[in-house]
């Protein structure tokens, strides 16, 4: 006699749990396929890239075209961030300056061609470079390749010459100001050098 009502009550507990399974699926379906609010995607998408670090505004743009967001939704969003101080293209640019010139030791040319491939314009680019003074970005280049001369000792003095200069090329610093400093420095760590004299 408790057999049955067992097998009725799993029973009706599997029919309770298939309604219960529907009733959810049915309330996903519209959300779902609901197509989603543009603008509010855009938002949403900018605020996430603002979150991880400061971006420009061409930055946020080739973001938000790779989700296929209108583009009059991403000018209206970005303007908007732009009025809210959220995109300045400015205020990025002094701040890439400051943090690649000091951590990475990058020259006033690198910098500025840096900014130009994230978006921002000449003119700004030229602005943000410009708090690097030349005495600024020798005494970088200078303290570069102090760090750098123990680990080129063990190879040959043009080898050596070679990587200290093209570590300094590829920086953005001037072939004239690399080739000195170089040869200063490595003057100053006593090994003398031929190769870079006029």
């Amino acid at each position: 006699m408790t057999r049955p009502e067992g097998r009725s009550s799993r029973a009706g507990g599997s029919g309770r749990s298939r309604r219960r399974g529907d009733t959810e699926a049915r309330e996903r379906a519209p959300r779902e396929q609901a197509p989603r609010d543009p603008v509010e995607q855009a938002r949403e998408i900018c605020l996430r890239l603002l979150t991880v670090r400061p971006r420009t505004r061409v930055e946020l743009e080739q973001a938000l075209r790779r989700k296929e967001i209108p583009e009059d939704v991403i000018a209206a969003v970005l303007d908007r961030y732009s009025d809210l101080k959220l995109v300045d293209d400015a205020a990025f640019a002094e701040l890439w300056v400051r943090s690649r010139h000091t951590h990475q030791g990058m020259a006033k040319r690198a910098l500025v061609a840096e900014l130009r491939r994230k978006g921002v314009d000449s003119e700004t680019a030229a602005d943000a470079a410009s708090t690097v003074d030349s005495e600024a970005e020798e005494e970088r280049a200078r303290a570069l390749v102090r760090r750098k001369i123990p680990s080129v000792m063990r190879v040959d003095e043009l080898a050596r010459v070679r990587r200290l200069v093209g570590m300094l090329a590829r920086k953005g610093y001037s072939e004239g100001m690399a080739y000195r400093v170089v040869r200063e420095e490595l003057r100053a760590a006593g090994e003398e050098t031929t190769l870079l004299d006029e």
